[in-house]
């Protein structure tokens, strides 16, 4: 039996509204904390009820009663347009989590389509709708004191001024476009590229827009200001100073600006959504894999045992000699090595369960030099260990540290040359302001292929024709289970390095 969107409102109606009514009553800002509860119940009740008109029957009449509504409302109460957006986003972070739990991947990703375009039209609708009764009310107020002129003067351009307050103040990028050229971009579309604001306008449109896109884009903002009408809210990779990407959607107006047609723009990023997306999806593949793997594993171990004892007992046979010796010795290796690969699989497929105890890790770093010193000698390694004493003890699990720091350290000793070098380090430091644990692992290596470098971590990826492509990401799944995180880079000239961050103070607890 499918999703049935209908049945799912109707079950969750009360405990979102609930949850919504407490959210806004504490998150959102102080205006919405002094209102009265139990009048934000009745609109966060309005605004369910109209959300879920749009998404089962496709009909904005109530959403847009409900916003003329609100908008009155909150504009004579002078609330802030930034803390609105953020009341209406609201629905969509309390309704998403409870869908993906019920929901297919198929069905999620058709009903977080319809949410994103309901929230999109809402917010848009509001923030024009906020933006052109303010404009009313300044025109009102200037007509309202035609014969004094002195005094209409002072107040016009003090309205003018908070206009332009709320334009800075709105979380989304905007920006205003003549003849391609950026007249016009608040603080917050030059913050979304990486920008000062002096640094942005007067350039061309289309510089700050990803290459693969811009002709669709420009495209766009043409069609819309020669036809003088909105183009519906559609998405777009921008394109940051440091040349970086990120997903962003984006709708195009045209007004007058200055006495001139122009187009303007309001951007939103939406890289956490679209991460948020890509991480459901992406562990939904992992629970089916895991699925296949846990059965194919129990099938295959069973007769790779008997194969395996087998073998053993007929290396054991006298009247094998030479190249025949040989065989039997190379058939047991690789039944060992399918046995390594089939352990590797379970170890991955099975849930992670942890038990969190003060620990150091300087101390597993040691232990995992003692473990590996045989590896290490075979291939004629050097290693070097760095570590900053006095390091802040750590809430995490031993065991799975050492397991991640171990497949860490197989896959260096891999990627290192013949009497090659190899560099452990730790040290206590600050990442966004905040104090974490690094451990570094270095090697004098050919690198990774640049083109590489974002999939050495995905599972089963590998440039080895006899790995499996488990070791890193078992690594990065037990360092995210512990808050932390990890990246991989080239060092100059030649080699690679890994870096990872876990959280000072127990925090990732």
């Amino acid at each position: 039996m499918g999703f049935d969107l209908s049945e799912f409102i109707q079950r969750n109606r009360l405990q979102v509204i609930e949850e919504w009514t407490d959210r806004l009553h504490q998150e959102v800002g102080e205006q919405y904390s002094r209102r009265p509860r139990e009048e934000l119940a009745g609109t966060v009740t309005e605004a369910f009820d109209a959300n879920a008109h749009v998404l089962l029957h496709d009909d904005f009449g109530p959403i847009n009663r409900f916003i003329d509504k609100v908008t009155r409302m909150r504009l004579e109460a002078g609330f802030l347009l930034s803390d609105v957006q953020k009341a209406f986003e609201l629905f969509r972070t309390i309704v998403l989590p409870r869908l993906a739990g019920v929901a297919s991947v198929g069905d999620f990703q058709n009903e977080i389509s319809k949410i994103n375009h309901c929230l999109a039209y809402t917010i848009h609708r509001f923030s024009d709708l906020f933006q052109n009764m303010h404009e009313k009310e300044i025109r009102e107020h200037a007509q309202r004191l035609g014969e004094e002129v002195k005094e209409r003067t002072v107040e016009l351009k003090e309205s003018e001024l908070k206009y332009k307050i709320l334009v800075e103040e709105i979380n989304d990028g905007y920006f205003v476009i003549q003849n391609e050229t950026i007249v016009f971009a608040n603080k917050a579309f030059c913050q979304m590229h990486g920008y000062r604001i002096n640094e942005v306008r007067g350039q061309k449109f289309y510089r700050f827009i990803a290459p693969e896109n811009r002709q669709k884009v420009t495209q766009i903002y043409t069609d819309s200001l020669n036809k003088r009408r909105t183009h519906p809210i559609f998405e777009y990779s921008r394109l940051t100073k440091d040349g970086r990407r990120f997903p962003t959607e984006i709708m195009a107006k045209v007004i007058r600006y200055e006495n001139q047609l122009s187009n303007i723009g309001i951007c939103r990023d939406i890289t956490k959504r679209v991460e948020m997306e890509q991480r459901i999806m992406e562990a939904e593949r992992m629970a089916y894999i895991g699925q296949i793997t846990t059965s194919l594993s129990h099938e295959i171990r069973n007769p790779l045992s008997a194969v395996k004892m087998n073998i053993q007992i007929l290396k054991k046979n006298p009247q094998l000699q030479g190249n025949d010796q040989r065989r039997v010795e190379i058939s047991i290796k690789e039944v060992l090595r399918l046995e390594r690969i089939l352990t590797e699989l379970l170890d991955f497929a099975k849930p992670l369960q942890f038990e969190f105890k003060p620990c150091y890790v300087n101390k597993i770093l040691f232990s995992c030099e003692e473990l590996l010193e045989m590896k290490f000698k075979e291939k004629g390694l050097s290693t070097f260990f760095s570590l900053a004493p006095e390091l802040p003890k750590m809430m995490a699990d031993e065991e799975k540290l050492e397991q991640a720091f171990i497949n860490l350290l197989l896959n260096t000793i891999e990627a290192c040359r013949e009497k090659g070098e190899i560099l452990v380090a730790s040290r206590s430091c600050l990442q966004d302001g905040k104090p974490v644990v690094e451990v570094t692992v270095e090697d004098d290596g050919p690198g990774i292929p640049r083109k590489h470098l974002s999939d050495i971590f995905k599972p089963f990826f590998t440039t080895r024709s006899n790995g499996t492509g488990l070791g890193l990401a078992n690594t990065r799944r037990i360092v995210e289970a512990h808050g932390g995180w990890i990246k991989a880079k080239n060092r100059d000239p030649y080699g690679a390095s890994f870096h990872i961050y876990f959280p000072s103070g127990g925090s990732h607890v």
